[in-house]
């Protein structure tokens, strides 16, 4: 809660609170979330604003250094960004900050406590003394390319830095980085690529590159450049020497100092680079690429948008008013078809429809305002979509409720609507995913749903994560004609979901994503692929998914449109199923309304001469009565859950979800068993298959919570390779994934995981173990992570009265409560 002003009669001193080890003060003068740009980036008492991360870390944060000689108590100091309305995070007693030393302020994760609002592109960060006094005040436009930190640090500018350096001193070096290295003759010799980090051109003159002999030595002539993300190549006839089978490549720069170096023991088959460019590890490459982007066997390799260059607007100015999030494109009467989209601060629904010359507008001018099912609360509406097999609904996925923007409530919400026309709709049934992602950050939630059918799941050989094998829809009693797949935003994955008429769920399957950010996904049955979708943490890049050996993967990551804004905060994505002079429309909901305007357009390519697929799920019924979908019989049709008593009761499991009873059958006469095993589906290692050789050669955390996503190191060796996760003692499939380029692959603990001690272990997709290693689960305890004066409770509450008993009028300085938009 916001630390709040205590006004009192003219003789009536400020009071002290003090609770739950949190200390604050209220005098009449200050209060958090006042404002005085005058206010810098330093405090008199030694205390700046160091390093700042808002754009794709694991978490956003702001570095406080320490320049003076005597340690700092931050106990009691409150934390903003640039809305004031935002629920302040203030710091835990005990909060010191040591001379010379580094204390950050991080956005709240599913193991520590924290902020519970994003930092934007365009954004503030504020930091309040414990007398309510903004000391401390940092803004910035957009977001860095990396942080924004001090260079020097502690003491120097705040510019874009060459590297995220959380808790210690800025890297303030050169962004120049060797790339790839062609030591055995190339075209038309050895040769060494440089490339750039930063987000500046460079120039290099006066750099000087070296073998390992300090006697050859090259200086780069002046007027050579490396532009950001660019690429430039050193020719053995310019260096004038030979590069050997065991050699090294160095750069310094101009001072002498050492930039980069990289040493090899034997020519490569092909060429050394590193994977990803710029800042992974060497390995070889699957071919030399030679002043171009680096590729390696297996790995997906960013590439270049095949669509046209260009996002044009295509609302008017205003006509939106900030945080459009999610959009949906569906068929209609229009030969355009129709747009869904919803707007997250107020929890609005938006009805698009084509002017016919090229631009867009709501039918609903004012939008839908959406509420939960008691006609309560602003849902934080993110995500929004339509189904084939409920025709008279639109299904919005949810963060929170806006009206308790500090507590965790990631949501499916159903509203029954054909075209947005009601000035309110109260949500029909919602399904409420927390009990899977404890812990879960108020604005982490899901931010894109969409929605796939069971036909095209099951004829693309799809399978179930939760029972282990083929997916069965029949397994899922009254889940409608489909799954649900929902983008999280805290644990940057997709998940599939079951949906049941009576408000049980149950997960079917985790798809890793190599993104720091899921803004949006998007079924495309014309390219029979899932769009994963990341914003401008990403620089707007899109993945495309197809299901290979039962499991979602990733096949091709684009770049956003070479012409496109990659600082657009582009959280919703959209693409046309009509086919029109060679391409699709695509459709983006830029969340900032930059410069006025939040929808915006693109092309991608399609073959003009090929029948379309009738348009996207959802578009082909008649609009039936807001029926619940799976409720035994056509979507809207009044009909009951269930077969009429031939199949039997699911029950329910801990986690929320929704699962047959051990030795049921399922409708249809098929038993899902443990046993089963259809082809190209993974098999379980063996006790016996785990053994010391094989142990350690993975790490993990230490421990996890149910629900909790972790992060395994497999080793870069792997990369680019599909694995298999594993959780034993009963053996689980976690998940199946690729491993990325630094060696990593994610894995979601299942929300109903017993406490104690389990393994964790990979294997190969021929079954082979690669590694395993302990972790222990912590029981759930129930609580959501601490955020900020939230925990301050009813004790703090009682003895803030108690203090101002008979003390005059008490008035509470209280603001809207309007929840972050990011």
């Amino acid at each position: 809660m916001h630390p709040r002003a205590l006004r009192l009669g003219a003789s009536v001193a400020a009071a002290l609170v003090v609770a739950a080890g949190v200390l604050t003060t209220s005098p009449a003068s200050a209060a958090v979330g006042d404002d005085d740009p005058s206010v810098g980036a330093a405090s008199p008492n030694g205390l700046v604003v160091n390093e700042v991360e808002s754009n794709g870390d694991d978490t956003d944060w702001v570095e406080l250094r320490n320049t003076s000689s005597a340690a700092i108590d931050l106990s009691g100091y409150a934390f903003l960004d640039d809305d004031s309305s935002h629920e302040a995070y203030v710091l835990p007693a005990g909060s010191t900050i040591g001379a010379g030393g580094y204390f950050v302020i991080d956005q709240v994760s599913a193991t520590a406590p924290g902020f519970d609002f994003g930092l934007g592109g365009a954004d503030t960060a504020r930091v309040y003394d414990p007398a309510g006094d903004l000391v401390l005040r940092y803004s910035w436009t957009a977001h860095a390319a990396v942080t924004y930190g001090r260079c020097p640090d502690g003491t120097g500018a705040l510019v874009d830095t060459t590297a995220s350096t959380k808790g210690a001193a800025n890297d303030c070096s050169s962004p120049v980085r060797i790339n790839e290295v062609e030591s055995d003759g190339g075209t038309p010799g050895d040769w060494v690529e440089l490339t750039n980090v930063g987000t500046t051109t460079v120039d290099l003159g006066g750099y000087v590159f070296r073998d390992s002999d300090d006697t050859h030595a090259y200086t780069i002539p002046t007027g050579t450049t490396v532009a950001p993300g660019g690429f430039t190549v050193l020719d053995e006839q310019d260096f004038g020497f030979g590069l050997g089978k065991a050699d090294s490549a160095r750069v310094f720069d101009p001072r002498g100092d050492v930039v980069d170096s990289y040493t090899w023991s034997a020519h490569a088959a092909t060429t050394y680079g590193r994977n990803p460019d710029g800042t992974g590890a060497f390995a070889e490459t699957s071919a030399p690429t030679k002043g171009a982007a680096n590729r390696f066997a297996g790995v997906v390799t960013a590439e270049a948008w095949p669509g046209g260059p260009d996002e044009r607007v295509l609302d008017d100015e205003d006509t939106f008013t900030g945080d459009l999030s999610g959009i949906d494109w569906t068929t209609s009467g229009s030969a355009a078809g129709q747009l869904w989209a919803v707007q997250n601060g107020d929890g609005l629904l938006y009805h698009l429809v084509s002017d016919g010359a090229g631009g867009w507008a709501p039918s609903n001018a004012d939008g839908t305002e959406l509420h939960y099912a008691d006609g309560s609360g602003t849902p934080d509406a993110e995500g929004v979509t339509v189904t084939s097999d409920d025709p008279g609904a639109v299904y919005v996925s949810t963060e929170r409720n806006n009206d308790v923007s500090s507590t965790s409530r990631p949501a499916v919400l159903r509203f029954a609507t054909t075209d947005g026309s009601q000035s309110t709709l109260d949500a029909t049934d919602e399904w409420n995913l927390a009990a899977d992602f404890p812990g879960l950050g108020a604005n982490a939630g899901l931010e894109g749903v969409t929605w796939i059918p069971d036909s095209w799941l099951t004829a693309h050989g799809f399978a179930d994560e939760h029972t282990g094998a083929a997916y069965t829809p029949a397994t899922y009693t009254g889940h409608g004609d489909g799954l649900f797949f929902v983008g999280v935003e805290g644990t940057a994955s997709v998940y599939a979901y079951a949906l049941m008429s009576d408000g049980a769920f149950q997960r079917v399957a985790t798809i890793a994503t190599p993104f720091s950010v899921v803004a949006d996904v998007q079924f495309d049955p014309t390219l029979d692929a899932l769009w994963v979708v990341c914003d401008d943490a990403c620089s707007g890049r899109t993945a495309l998914y197809e299901v290979a050996d039962g499991a979602f993967a990733a096949t091709t990551v684009y770049e956003a449109p070479s012409n496109a804004d990659r600082t657009l905060a582009n959280e919703g994505f959209a693409i046309s199923g009509v086919c029109s002079g060679g391409s699709r429309a695509t459709f983006y909901a830029d969340d900032n309304d930059t410069d006025g305007f939040s929808l915006r357009t693109g092309t991608y390519p399609c073959d003009s001469s090929t029948p379309g697929d009738g348009g996207m799920p959802g578009d082909g019924g008649t609009p039936g009565d807001g029926g619940t979908p799976g409720d035994g019989g056509t979507p809207g049709d009044g009909g009951t859950p269930g077969d009429g008593g031939t199949t039997p009761t699911p029950v329910p499991t801990p986690g929320g979800g929704s699962t047959p009873a051990p030795g049921d059958t399922a409708p249809g006469g098929s038993t899902p068993g443990a046993g089963a095993s259809p082809s190209g589906a993974p098999v379980a290692p063996s006790e016996s298959s785990l053994t010391e050789a094989n142990r350690g050669t993975l790490t993990a955390p230490a421990k996890a919570r149910p629900g909790e996503t972790i992060t395994i190191a497999v080793g870069t060796r792997y990369a680019g390779q599909q694995v298999h996760v594993w959780m034993f003692s009963t053996p689980t499939l976690l998940g199946t994934t690729t491993v990325a380029a630094d060696g990593t692959v994610t894995a979601t603990i299942p929300a109903d995981a017993p406490a104690g001690e389990h393994r964790i272990v990979v294997t190969a997709e021929d079954g082979t173990v690669l590694g395993w290693t302990t972790i222990t689960i912590d029981p759930v305890t129930g609580a959501l992570a601490f955020t900020g004066a939230e925990g301050l409770g009813v004790g703090a509450v009682a003895a803030f009265l108690l203090l101002a008993a008979g003390a005059g009028v008490l008035v509470l300085r209280r603001r809207r409560g309007t929840p972050a938009s990011e």
